[in-house]
């Protein structure tokens, strides 16, 4: 009887054993699940701080070569905290590529490029790929009103920040968030060209440097001694057109002597392929890209941008019902 009572004694005693192991394995186990995620929330908060020149390319080269595809492209876009807000801009242009065609598999090569905290935060949650680009004593979270000194700022960091990446290798196509994807653009870009940019207004000749009207907001830059030239040229001449944006400024360089000797080949995409509200694509049946260009404030924007997008998905759910030119918009975009 003895015997069989130290037995169970000892059976007690491993049984207890095992369980203060376990307990103490699970409180391992927590404590690394706690560090862990530390450890990732201290991470994204060193990669929010303002960077350093080195620790910038570091990064940078690091979330665009996972983004890139195989001939070194990426897509890029670049957000402030107003657009990356919930419901804002960026949902409706990341829904852009889901509802595309051939356009989903896409978003493994968009890096999105925030300008400041909340927006990179707010990327960390939607996206794969995210950079911080800020920029010491300039707030860009707020909704830089058309031709401010923020919104001019804005513009200037975004045409330097793109001549570093075409110095790094990289070719990138450069597209505004109210820019909606809906058809793949790579098969109609042309084939050739160092540089390429969308219209405001097409005069129907891809090489007519003198009556077409660029838009900065979608381009396809391809990285070669070229462009990177082109690029520190067109960076330099806000000196010489003080007051101008971006825009403004290519369209008084675009024929410039200097962009003649070094040669560049640049071609300006037709709007019935990548139109936008300033002069839409009018058949649905051949559309890659809608700007909401021609457009101020950013409830317009929105409102329209909405509009545009049911259209898009009632075109894919019965297209043969609906005429080449079904756009309900602009409507708050035309006010």
């Amino acid at each position: 009887m003895e015997l069989s009572q130290n037995v169970v004694v000892r059976r007690q005693a491993a049984i207890w054993a095992l369980l203060l192991v376990a307990v103490a394995l699970s409180c391992v186990s927590i404590h690394r699940a706690v560090y862990s995620v530390q450890f990732r929330i201290s991470l994204e908060a060193w990669a929010s701080i303002p960077f350093t020149r080195d620790r910038e390319e570091y990064s940078l080269e690091r979330v665009l070569r996972d983004a890139s595809m195989p001939d070194k492209t990426v897509i890029l876009t670049t957000l402030n905290e107003a657009w990356a807000a919930p419901n804002s801009v960026v949902d409706l242009f990341l829904d852009s590529f889901r509802f595309g065609v051939h356009t989903r598999c896409l978003l493994n090569h968009l890096v999105i490029v925030s300008l400041d905290r909340k927006a990179f935060s707010r990327c960390l949650i939607v996206h794969s790929h995210c950079f911080a680009l800020f920029t010491d004593g300039v707030d860009f979270s707020h909704e830089a009103y058309f031709m401010t000194p923020d919104y001019l700022t804005m513009m200037w960091r975004r045409i330097d920040f793109l001549r570093s990446v075409l110095e790094m290798g990289y070719n990138f196509v450069f597209t505004d968030a109210d820019v909606m994807w809906f058809r793949d653009p790579f098969p109609n870009f042309h084939p050739n060209a160092d540089f390429q940019i969308a219209c405001d207004r097409f005069s129907g000749i891809a090489v007519d440097i003198e009556n077409n009207a660029p838009n900065g907001g979608f381009k396809f830059v391809r990285s070669n001694k070229r462009s990177i030239a082109f690029y520190k040229f067109w960076y330099a001449s806000h000196s010489t057109y003080p007051g101008l944006h971006d825009q403004d400024v290519l369209d008084k360089i675009k024929n410039d002597s200097f962009v003649q000797k070094i040669g560049l080949k640049m071609r300006f995409l037709d709007t019935a392929l990548f139109g936008g509200f300033c002069e839409p694509s009018r058949d649905l049946n051949h559309v890659c890209t809608m700007h909401a260009n021609c457009c101020y404030g950013l409830g317009n924007k929105l409102h329209d941008l909405r509009i545009l997008l049911e259209d898009w998905k009632r075109y894919l759910s019965r297209p043969w019902s609906l005429s080449p030119s079904a756009w309900r918009v602009p409507q708050n975009c035309s006010i």
